[in-house]
Order: C-alpha cells, then sequence, then structure tokens
C-alpha cells in the first residue's frame, strides 16, 4: 500500500503533538525529542551519549507519559546479572510449577542507564530483545510487546569502570544523539519552573494508535533513486581512508526506515534525498570503527560521515520524485 495524503497529513500533525508534549518537560531540545519519536516510530532504539543531569530520565518518562505507555528505568552497574533486565523463573512450592517474574526490560520504553558500567555478559542480555522484541528464558520465548524502544545512556566523559559496547550491541541501537545542555533562554526558564512535570503531562496517543502510525510509516514511497543515494553513502564509508570497518546492512535498512518516518512526519507520501541526509549522522556515525591514526589525529565518526555527505553527490529533486 501507498501512504495517501490525507494519512501523512494526519501523521504530522500527531507526530507534531507528541513531540510538543514532551518538549514541555524537556526544553529546548526538540530536535532530540524529534529524532527519538522517530526512532520508536522505526521500530529502532536510541544511544543517548551525554553527562549526568542533562534531562535523559524526563525524555524516557516524558516519551512514555505521551503515548500512554509503560516505562521502567534499570541502572546498569557492573554486578548486574542478565536475570536482573529479563525476569527469572522461580519454583513456586504451592503451586509445584515454575513461575515466570517478568523483568524490567518488559514496558514499552526502557531507560537503560549508563549501560556500559554492566559486564558484556549483562549487555549481551539486551541483544535479542533489540533486534525480535522478544526474550528467551529457560527455552521459552515470550514478546515484551509494542511499541517497544531502548533509550540506552553512557557517559562519554567517565570511563573508568566501563565496559565499552561491542560493535554488534552498537549496530542495534538505530541513532546515537546527545541531549547536551539547553541554551541560556532554555535554562532561565527551567530555573523559572517553566519546564512540566512528566507526570502532569497528557497523553496524546494510545501505543495501539502509535503502532498505526508506525505501519503508516512504513507505507511511504521510497524513490530507486533515493535508494541508490542511501547505497553509495554505505558504500563511502567502507571505502573512506580513516575507516576500518564501514556501515552495515543493517545501517543501511536503518537509515532507509528512518528516512521514510522522518517523511512522514513532515507531511509527505514520499522520502527525499533531504531526508537521508539530515538522519545520516546520527543513524550512520555510531556504526564506523575508525582506524587507530585517524583518532590519534583527532578525526571523529561524525566527521567522517559529514565528509561522505559533501562527496556524494544526492540525486536532483526532480528526478528523486
Amino acid at each position: 500500500m501507498t501512504l495517501t495524503q490525507e494519512q501523512a497529513t494526519w501523521f504530522a500533525r500527531t507526530f507534531a503533538q507528541i513531540s510538543d508534549n514532551v518538549e514541555r518537560a524537556i526544553l529546548g531540545k526538540r530536535h532530540v525529542v524529534e529524532l527519538v519519536l522517530t526512532a520508536m516510530l522505526s521500530d529502532g532504539h536510541v544511544l543517548l551519549e551525554d553527562v549526568p543531569g542533562t534531562g535523559k530520565t524526563s525524555l524516557a518518562r516524558a516519551m512514555a507519559q505521551s503515548v500512554q505507555g509503560t516505562n521502567t528505568r534499570i541502572q546498569f552497574t557492573p554486578d548486574l546479572l542478565p536475570g536482573d533486565i529479563t525476569g527469572i523463573t522461580v519454583y513456586d512450592q504451592k503451586a509445584g510449577q515454575f513461575e515466570f517474574h517478568a523483568g524490567p526490560v518488559f514496558a514499552n520504553i526502557v531507560l537503560a542507564d549508563e549501560i556500559n558500567r554492566a559486564s558484556p555478559k549483562t549487555q549481551s542480555a539486551l541483544l535479542e530483545v533489540m533486534e525480535e522484541g522478544r526474550v528467551t528464558i529457560d527455552g521459552v520465548t515470550r514478546p515484551v510487546g509494542v511499541p517497544f524502544l531502548v533509550l540506552a545512556t553512557q557517559n562519554p566523559v567517565e570511563q573508568a569502570g566501563t565496559y565499552r559496547l561491542p560493535e554488534a550491541q552498537l549496530d542495534r541501537f538505530m541513532m546515537r544523539a546527545s541531549l547536551g545542555y539547553p541554551d541560556h533562554a532554555s535554562t532561565v526558564r527551567i530555573l523559572d519552573g517553566a519546564a512540566v512535570a512528566t507526570e502532569e503531562l497528557s497523553p496524546i496517543i494510545t501505543p495501539q494508535a502509535l503502532v498505526g502510525m508506525a505501519d503508516l510509516a512504513n507505507d511511504v514511497y521510497v524513490d530507486a533513486l533515493v535508494l541508490d543515494y542511501i547505497a553509495r553513502l554505505v558504500d563511502a564509508t567502507r571505502s573512506a581512508d580513516e575507516v576500518r570497518l564501514g556501515v552495515s546492512i543493517r545501517g543501511a535498512l536503518a537509515l532507509t526506515h528512518a528516512a521514510r518516518t522522518r517523511a512522514a512526519s513532515q507531511g509527505r507520501t514520499y522520502a527525499t534525498p533531504d531526508d537521508v541526509k539530515s538522519l545520516a549522522v546520527p543513524v550512520l556515525s555510531h556504526r564506523l570503527i575508525l582506524h587507530p591514526e585517524a583518532e590519534f589525529d583527532g578525526v571523529t565518526q561524525e566527521a567522517v560521515v559529514g565528509q561522505v555527505l559533501l562527496d556524494i553527490a544526492p540525486p536532483s529533486r526532480r528526478e528523486a520524485v
């Protein structure tokens, strides 16, 4: 099916209403709010790299409140076990059978706080659920439900006692973003008490309706020339001199899916090269592994993707549409 203009208009209006609602609690961070919502509607997850105290927990709660969903928070520590995330089966002596106790991963929005402080074994407990939306415990597979978003955080400054996220884990995050500090005007408003408490936010949409929005985004038309543009961008990351390992096919699919959602959020029934360009850095940069020499010279993953966007010419708007 192809998305109709009427559906695209409704999608854009609802997307804006959800973003406006969340921004009442997270002042001055419209761009990040829209990125997180785009990832949620694209069946993706977000890694927030930020220093403490920038509103990451409030963002997760505000998002859950706006979509009338459930949210949980997992504080990752070195002694956290996989069962603490997914849940465990406990033998009930009275009933004479094993009973499953669901872990905090069974929620619509899961905040994985300081994910890099847990051991790789514990981090791997999220691999299956992030990819397939389900967990397997004692041979029994259980879906966590929809919508489902993992919003993980890590402190890019304090690295003592942390475990680097493996590439397989990073590749399962659709986007990497940073809230950062609010600007001066937003800071003054926050100090003046203008930010609304997340508990006071009114729900904008139900989880079921949000799943319907995600289905509509899948119907956005993507021209073959736009798909070719995405493929050329991905190929360019693999051949860049500074890069040891380029973007995977999962990364290319994520960029395509996110571009569809962004197009619908703009009220369009088709994706354009501008949709791809606006999302390339948050979707692709964290998937790159740079050569040590390039890192030593101060080259960043974001800079490599930015250069690729400059080097690879997009198709013209007339051709793509």
